[in-house]
């Protein structure tokens, strides 16, 4: 009886967390919609932005754990748009690092925070927000054990 309690509750998290980021993204990315730029696309942009001169493809790609074509293809759109370049390292090169523009570094520090989110979080004091961060960087962590592939195989 105590397992099938533990279950219950496993499962109301896990829901009340997809729950809570499907709302939490579509609010930001109704905030970035006067900006002509996803939730997701920003993401990418602040990772281009961490990674510097190191940014390439394959970086990018680990660092948001996507894999490389999802990651070209947004380059590509990322680019069209005016928010990044490519750029070869020498004219034969293969190897593309990737540049962000000055609108996108424009766009980075006007979005910087979200208004919408403070309003969210506002109902947690700074202790409560800062004990959350720790409990989801545990989960996060304990998440991170496992590759795409051995989540996406998984059958418990």
């Amino acid at each position: 009886m105590e397992e099938e309690a533990l279950y219950n509750l496993d499962l109301k998290t896990w829901t009340l967390i997809g729950d809570l980021h499907h709302k939490m993204f579509g609010l930001r990315q109704k905030e970035l919609s006067q900006y002509n730029i996803t939730a997701r696309q920003l993401h990418i942009l602040r990772v281009i932005e961490g990674l510097g001169t190191n940014a390439t493809i394959a970086a990018i790609a680990k660092a948001v754990d996507r894999k490389l074509d999802v990651i070209s293809r947004q380059a590509i759109m990322l680019e069209k748009d005016g928010f990044i370049q490519r750029i070869k390292g020498t004219p034969k090169s293969r190897l593309l690092t990737i540049k962000l523009t000055e609108k996108s570094l424009e766009l980075l520090e006007v979005v910087k925070q979200s208004e919408g989110m403070k309003e969210v979080l506002s109902v947690l004091t700074k202790e409560e927000r800062e004990q959350l961060d720790l409990l989801l960087i545990r989960l996060q962590i304990k998440l991170n054990e496992y590759t795409f592939e051995e989540i996406k195989d998984w059958s418990p």
